[in-house]
């Protein structure tokens, strides 16, 4: 790496590492205001945004917890009022999850203020080219991201740990530039 394009590559996993750990502050007060943990939240999130109907062995796929652990997670959501559980259209063994209006409701009167924020004040400062362009690199950084995470669940936890990273309880921050 060249000596002018290094302090560009701090700086920009700097940003990274920034934004990541306002991310991370901004769904953890989401899920407290949702009275959920940040699993669940992200459970609503794959329900909302990627999956709008999903068997529960997809979303505990999706969140590297054991299909136990999602079965607890989706009684948590449907006694709060955030999932529906419905028998699977084609094999009565199996169910399909969907989130509630009442999630959907709650969870865009949070973030809501975020997106229009975001859309009246980034979208204005940046050309339809440069737009492109970030997002393209969000997407292949997410890409990154999701594989090493990947890599990352094929990795056993050291014994100690293991029961508290089962829970959720403990989370870190990655950035894929250094910073």
């Amino acid at each position: 790496m060249s000596s002018e394009v290094a302090p560009v590559v701090e700086r920009l996993g700097r940003a990274i590492s920034g934004y990541q750990a306002s991310v991370d502050d901004f769904d953890r007060e989401c899920a407290r205001l949702m009275g959920v943990n940040e699993t669940d939240l992200r459970c609503l999130e794959i329900l909302l945004e990627e999956a709008p109907e999903a068997a529960p062995s997809l979303l505990a796929a999706k969140l590297g917890v054991t299909t136990g652990s999602a079965t607890t997670m989706l009684d948590r959501l449907e006694k709060a009022g955030y999932v529906t559980r419905l028998p699977h259209p084609t094999d009565r063994r199996k169910t399909i999850v969907r989130a509630t209006s009442e999630a959907a409701r709650r969870a865009y009167e949070l973030i809501g203020p975020l997106t229009t924020e975001a859309q009246q004040d980034l979208l204005s400062r940046y050309s339809v080219d440069q737009i492109e362009l970030i997002a393209d690199f969000l997407t292949r950084t997410g890409d990154i991201q999701r594989r090493h995470t990947e890599r990352l669940r094929a990795s056993p936890a050291p014994a100690k740990t293991r029961a508290r990273a089962a829970t959720g309880t403990d989370s870190a921050r990655s950035g894929v530039l250094p910073g």
